[in-house]
């Protein structure tokens, strides 16, 4: 079964001490009706951009390491989940309701399916 990427946007600024009862539980109420319907395979939240460590390929070799998100955006990923559905309808219908329970917009992608390369003898 294919499988689907829900991610939730974050405005830069986002103050997750807002997150009330009401929204916690709403999330709470999604992730069982997802397991419910075995759509769920997994689920996760990030820490803030403020947490965040980039890493890139220097042209000597070397790698840096530097504080902060790889691009400079108006939103982040702020949590996930990554869902089992039959197709992008099914996936669209979970993405609207993970919008409603957690007040941002949301993002949906299919993973790509990449085929193990076979060992050569």
């Amino acid at each position: 079964m294919p499988q689907f990427l829900v991610a939730v946007q974050h405005p830069n600024n986002y103050d997750p001490s807002l997150e009330g009862d009401d929204m916690i539980r709403d999330i709470s109420e999604l992730n069982q009706q997802m397991d419910a319907a075995g759509a769920r395979f997994f689920a996760g939240g990030l820490e803030s951009t403020d947490h965040a460590k980039s890493l890139r390929k220097q042209a000597n070799g070397n790698v840096t390491v530097t504080d902060g998100p790889y691009l400079e955006a108006k939103e982040y990923i702020g949590g996930f989940w990554i869902l089992e559905c039959a197709d992008m309808d099914e996936a669209l219908t979970w993405a609207r309701k993970a919008v409603v329970a957690c007040r941002v917009p949301v993002e949906v992608r299919e993973f790509l399916r990449i085929r193990p390369q076979r060992k050569s003898n």
